[in-house]
């Protein structure tokens, strides 16, 4: 399988996240967000609200941001830049913040401006950030804690959908947003070789996994 190049995911996720804002703050409401708005607003019940009144804990920066210190007692390789991850944290919601009142989008219901969705930028940028250090896990817990991630991205979006907080294109640009800030802050992490050194390239023959 041919290796990620980080640049190139920036770039790719820069350009599809501008054609995006530029499509929202031009257009307003896009026509697939009312489809598929109403198309998951057709699962609700009291049961999928309640879980995905849970769910929603996974976008909170209040709770993310202390989860931040976690990663680093449970990846080795995210210990010598530390500050790091934290800063991904603290920057993601600034900027989020920031494009919010210059693409001045209403939310779906009530005044509140919504593009790009805090929460989907927010577990975009943590599950991003473990995405990129389960790297250093053996093959099989790789693929596990990467599909974890990946689902629960899923979720937290879909949680801002069903509970009518957000736009179906507010969660795909901070979706967008919060993985792109993550692969800027790989790239910073790979800028040194012994900091992006997997723990296993120690006892492992074959190295570094890359």
């Amino acid at each position: 399988m041919p290796a990620i190049r980080p640049r190139a995911v920036v770039v790719l996720l820069g350009a599809f996240f501008v054609a995006l804002a530029g499509a929202v703050f031009f257009v307003g409401v896009l026509p697939a967000d009312t489809t598929v708005r109403d198309a998951l607003l057709g699962w609700e019940s009291p049961a999928v609200i309640a879980v995905m009144r849970f769910v929603n804990r996974g976008g909170d920066w209040h709770v993310l941001l202390p989860a931040t210190v976690l990663l680093l007692l449970v990846f080795p390789r995210a210990r010598p830049r530390w500050w790091l991850w934290i800063a991904l944290m603290i920057a993601a919601p600034a900027i989020e913040g920031t494009l919010k009142v210059v693409i001045g989008r209403p939310r779906p219901e009530g005044p509140a401006f919504g593009f790009p969705s805090g929460h989907a930028t927010a577990a975009a940028a943590f599950f991003g950030a473990v995405l990129y250090l389960a790297q250093a896990l053996a093959p099989p817990w790789r693929r596990i804690v990467r599909a974890l991630a990946v689902v629960c991205i899923v979720l937290v979006g879909t949680a801002r959908i069903i509970l009518r907080a957000h736009w179906p294109s507010d969660v795909l640009g901070g979706i967008t947003l919060g993985l792109g800030l993550a692969t800027v802050a790989a790239m910073v992490n790979a800028a040194d070789p012994v900091a992006d050194r997997p723990e296993t390239a120690r006892t492992s023959p074959r190295g570094a996994l890359r």
